[in-house]
C-alpha cells in the first residue's frame, strides 16, 4: 500500500531526495493483508475451514489446479486435506484492509499537492501526475475524491511548464481524470482550460497534439462542453484540417474525426463545420429535423397503432416508423415510448399473415434502434421479461435470418452486430450461436452474392470472432470452408474498407496454433497476400481510410502467426526466407501510433530469433593434416572471420533472421521506452534471445552494449509497470550481471540494488532466484547464503 509512488515511469532520472515518500506517516502493509498464494493484498479475503486466510481468486484457482490434476484437496500453507471447499468472506479484515488503503490514499494525495506548483521538479511532478493516474483508475469514487480536493485546476496550471514531459504526463492525466466523469468534465469548462487545451493541437510536438485531441476528445462526450469547444475560436478549422492532412498521425486523424463526430450535437458547431469545409454534419441536420420532431410529437401514437389488429393502420405506422427510426435521436425517443416488445412481437409471431414485406420494415426498424446506442439490453421485451440480448431473442432471430430471404436476412444480421459491438452483450451472443450450433450458418453467408448481406456477416463474425475462434477455425478450413472467400475480400481493392478490416481481423482472432489451418494458409497461398498487402500499405501505395489502421493491424497479426510454428515445418522457414520476414518486421517496428503493429511485430522478431541459433552456419574447421595431428606445435589453428559473434556461425538478417544484423535491435531498444507496457515487453522478450542459453551470453551482453541497451534494459527494471515487464527485466539484469565490468558499475548504482531487492522479496519464486543471483553479481547477497538452489 505503500509503493504508489514506485510505479512510477520516471524514476530514472529522479535526483531530487525531498521527493522520498515520507513513510513515518503512512501506514505499513501488515501480514495479514498479504495473500499467501498471490503475494499481493487481497481484495476481497476469504478464510477455508482450518482459519487460513487467501485471495478468493487465488485459493480458487488453486482449488481448480487440484480438480483438474487429480490431486487431494489441501490446504496450499499447511499441505494438509480440506473436507470441503467452502470460503468464507472475511468481511472484518477487508474492511480493515480498504480503510487502511483509504488512509494511505488521502496521505499520498495531499503529498502529491506539494509537488503540483510550478517550483517543483520535473521529476517531482512527474511522480505526483503519475500518483494521481493511478488513484482515478482504481474506482469512480476515487475521481470524486479528486474533484473534491480541488486538484484539477493545479493539474491544469501545469500545462504552462517548460518541460514537454510534463506537459504531455499532464494532458494524459486530465484525459485519465475527465474520463467517464461529468463533474470533473464540468470543472474542465470552467475559466479558459478549454482554449488552453486546444493551444496544443497546434504544438510542433506529435505526442503532446495526441494528448490534446485525445482530450478533447473525452471532454466532447459531454453535451455542454460540445459548445465551450466550438466556441474557441479556430478550434474547429484546426480539427477539420488534422483530419485532411496527410502528413499527420493516422491515430491523431482518427482522433480529430470522433471529436467532431461528437461535435456535431451542436448546431452552431455543425454550421462551423460546414464553413470550414466538412459539409456533411450539415446535411445530416437537415435531414434530421422532421424525424425528431415526428418522434416527440407522434411517436407514441404510431407505437399504439402497430398494437391494432387493422394490418392497414399497421402498416401506415410500420412505414412512419421506419423514417423516423433512421434518426438516431428519434430512435432513442421510440425505445422510451416502448417500441420495442411490439417490434419484436410482430418480428417473431404477431399478426398470422404479416407480409414479408412488412417483416422486412420491422426488421429494418429494429436494426435502426440497436444501432442508435439506446439503453436496449436492459428493457423487457418478452412476457418472461426476455431482452433482447436474451438467449431465447436470439436463438429465434438466428432462426428468421436462416428461414427468410436476403433482404430480411440482412437487416438483422446488421441487429445481431449491433448486439455485439459492445464488448459485454458480444459474448451473450456468441454462446446462443453456440448453443443453436448456428456458426456454420453464418459463416455461409460470406459467400453470399448480396454484397450488403456478405458485408453485414462479415462484421458480426469480426465482433464474434475474440470469443469463437475455435468455432470459426473449425468452419472455414477444409475445401468446402469459406477461408478462400474471405481472402478474396481481404486482397479485393487498393482502398483499406471496413469490409476488409473486419474480413483480416476474423483471421487474425483465429487461434495461432492451430497447424492445420497455418498449413492451408502457407499451401493456398494467403500469406503471399497478405505479405503484399503490408507492402503496399507501407509503401503508400492505397489509398488512405479510416480502416487503414485496423487493417494493417489485422495483416500483421495474420503473418505473424507463421513464426508461431517454425520448427513444424521447412515450408515455414522457406516462407520467410524467401519473403524478408524479419527484415519486414523490423521496418515495422517503427510504426509509430500503431502499437499493436509494433507489438506484433516485435513478438514475431522474437520467434524468428529462437530459430536463428538452429539456422546459423557453422563453418568445418580444415584438418591439421598428418604433421599437425603428430606434432600440433607446427601446425597453425586456422582463424575464422565474419562469423556471428552470437550464434558463431554465418548469419544474416534475412536467411538465418539474426537480430544482430539488419537494424532490428536498436529499434528494439528503443521501444523499452514505450508508454505501452505490452509493446515494451514484447520488445524486452525479442531482445532477450540474445542471452538465451543456447547462444553466446557474453557476445550477446557486448553487442547490446556497443547499441547502448544496458540503460534502458535497466530503467524497464526501475520502472517495472507489471509484474510480467518485472520478471522479463530481472531475468535480462541477471545476464548482464554475468559481465564483470557491468557488475561493477552497477554495484554502484543504488536504485538497481533498491529494484532488485524489491524483486527478491516479492516476486513469484523463479523471480526471486534469478534475483537472489543478480544480487550475488554485485555483491550485495554473500555467495555462500544459499537461499535459493542455483540457477543455470
Amino acid at each position: 500500500m505503500t509503493g504508489s509512488w514506485d510505479r512510477s515511469r520516471d524514476l530514472g532520472s529522479q535526483s531530487d531526495d525531498s521527493f522520498q515518500y515520507e513513510r513515518q506517516h503512512i501506514e505499513p502493509t501488515y501480514d495479514a493483508f498479504i495473500c499467501p498464494l498471490s503475494k499481493q493484498i487481497m481484495k476481497d479475503p476469504v478464510t477455508l475451514e482450518n482459519g487460513q486466510t487467501f485471495e478468493r481468486e487465488a485459493i480458487e484457482k488453486w482449488f481448480n489446479e487440484c480438480k483438474e490434476t487429480g490431486r487431494k484437496l489441501v490446504c496450499p500453507l499447511t499441505l494438509r486435506e480440506l473436507k470441503k471447499m467452502d470460503m468464507n468472506p472475511s468481511i472484518a479484515l477487508r474492511n480493515t484492509i480498504e480503510e487502511c488503503n483509504a488512509r494511505n490514499e488521502v496521505v499520498q494525495l495531499d503529498f502529491a499537492r506539494k509537488f503540483l506548483i510550478p517550483s517543483s521538479s520535473e521529476s517531482g511532478v512527474l511522480q505526483a501526475l503519475m500518483f494521481i493516474q493511478q488513484l482515478a483508475t482504481k474506482n469512480l469514487s476515487n475521481k470524486h475524491i479528486i474533484h473534491n480536493a480541488e486538484l484539477i485546476p493545479m493539474i491544469v496550471d501545469m500545462l504552462k511548464s517548460t518541460s514537454r514531459k510534463v506537459r504531455c504526463r499532464t494532458l494524459e492525466t486530465l484525459r485519465i481524470v475527465v474520463e467517464d466523469d461529468n463533474d470533473n468534465k464540468e470543472v474542465m469548462a470552467e475559466g479558459d482550460k478549454v482554449r488552453t487545451i486546444v493551444k496544443f493541437l497546434n504544438h510542433e510536438q506529435s505526442k503532446e497534439r495526441e494528448e490534446a485531441v485525445s482530450l478533447l476528445f473525452e471532454l466532447s462526450k459531454s453535451e455542454s462542453l460540445c459548445e465551450k469547444i466550438g466556441s474557441v475560436n479556430g478550434a474547429i478549422l484546426i480539427l477539420v484540417g488534422m483530419t485532411s492532412s496527410k502528413s499527420e498521425n493516422l491515430l491523431i486523424v482518427e482522433k480529430a474525426d470522433k471529436v467532431l463526430e461528437n461535435l456535431e450535437k451542436n448546431e452552431n458547431n455543425v454550421r462551423q463545420m460546414a464553413e470550414n469545409g466538412r459539409l456533411q454534419p450539415l446535411l445530416t441536420l437537415l435531414l434530421e429535423g422532421i424525424p425528431v420532431f415526428v418522434a416527440r410529437t407522434v411517436g407514441s401514437s404510431l407505437i399504439d397503432l402497430m398494437k391494432a389488429n387493422d394490418m392497414e393502420s399497421l402498416e401506415a405506422a410500420l412505414k412512419a416508423l421506419n423514417q423516423v427510426s433512421s434518426c438516431e435521436s428519434s430512435a432513442k425517443v421510440l425505445v422510451d415510448d416502448g417500441i420495442l416488445s411490439p417490434l419484436v412481437k410482430d418480428l417473431f409471431s404477431g399478426h398470422t399473415h404479416l407480409p414479408m414485406s412488412l417483416k422486412e420494415v420491422s426488421a429494418t426498424i429494429l436494426a435502426n434502434i440497436v444501432s442508435s446506442n439506446s439503453d436496449f439490453d436492459s428493457i423487457p421485451v418478452g412476457p418472461n421479461h426476455q431482452t433482447l440480448v436474451s438467449e431465447e431473442i436470439i436463438h429465434n432471430l438466428l432462426q428468421l435470418i436462416s428461414n427468410t430471404g436476403p433482404s430480411i436476412g440482412c437487416k438483422l444480421l446488421h441487429v445481431l452486430v449491433g448486439f455485439t459491438d459492445s464488448p459485454e452483450t458480444a459474448v451473450v451472443v456468441a454462446a446462443a450461436i453456440k448453443s443453436l450450433g448456428a456458426t456454420i450458418s453464418l459463416v455461409q453467408f460470406i459467400e453470399a452474392p448480396q454484397k450488403d448481406l456478405r458485408m453485414a456477416s462479415i462484421k458480426l463474425l469480426r465482433n464474434l470472432s475474440i470469443h469463437m475462434g475455435k468455432e470459426l477455425a473449425d468452419c472455414l478450413c477444409g475445401p468446402a470452408g469459406q477461408l478462400s472467400s474471405l481472402f478474396e475480400v481481404i486482397a479485393e481493392n487498393i482502398e483499406s474498407t471496413e469490409e476488409q478490416a473486419s474480413a483480416i481481423g476474423i483471421v487474425a482472432d483465429l487461434p495461432k496454433m492451430d497447424a492445420e489451418l497455418t498449413r492451408q494458409m502457407l499451401d493456398d497461398g494467403y500469406f503471399v497476400t497478405v505479405v503484399s498487402r503490408i507492402k503496399m500499405i507501407r509503401e503508400g501505395e492505397t489509398r488512405r481510410s479510416r480502416f487503414v489502421t485496423p487493417y494493417l493491424e489485422g495483416l500483421v497479426q495474420v503473418v505473424s502467426r507463421i513464426t508461431c510454428v517454425l520448427p513444424n515445418d521447412p515450408k515455414y522457414i522457406s516462407f520467410c526466407r524467401d519473403h524478408d520476414l524479419a527484415g519486414i518486421f523490423t521496418e515495422l517496428l517503427q510504426a509509430n501510433g500503431l502499437d499493436n503493429v509494433q507489438m506484433v511485430s516485435a513478438l514475431a522478431l522474437e520467434n524468428l530469433s529462437q530459430e536463428s541459433k538452429n539456422l546459423t552456419i557453422i563453418p568445418e574447421m580444415p584438418s591439421p593434416g598428418f604433421c599437425g595431428l603428430v606434432f600440433p606445435c607446427l601446425s597453425n589453428q586456422p582463424v575464422m572471420t565474419g562469423l556471428c559473434r552470437v550464434h558463431s556461425g554465418t548469419c544474416t538478417q534475412r536467411d538465418t533472421f539474426c537480430l544482430i544484423e539488419g537494424q532490428a535491435l536498436a529499434r528494439l531498444v528503443a521501444l523499452l521506452d514505450h508508454t505501452n507496457d505490452k509493446v515494451v515487453e514484447a520488445s524486452l522478450a525479442a531482445l532477450s534471445t540474445l542471452l538465451d542459453g543456447s547462444v553466446n551470453i557474453e557476445e550477446g551482453v557486448s553487442v547490446l552494449c556497443e547499441i547502448e541497451g544496458i540503460k534502458p534494459i535497466l530503467d524497464v527494471l526501475l520502472e517495472k509497470q507489471t509484474e510480467n515487464l518485472r520478471r522479463q527485466a530481472v531475468w535480462m539484469v541477471e545476464r548482464l550481471l554475468r559481465t564483470e565490468d557491468i557488475a561493477y558499475e552497477v554495484s554502484a548504482e543504488p536504485k538497481v540494488t533498491t529494484a532488485l531487492v524489491d524483486a527478491f522479496q516479492h516476486s513469484d519464486y523463479r523471480t526471486r532466484q534469478i534475483a537472489e543471483q543478480a544480487l550475488r553479481h554485485i555483491d550485495k547477497i554473500p555467495n555462500f547464503s544459499g537461499i535459493f538452489p542455483n540457477i543455470g
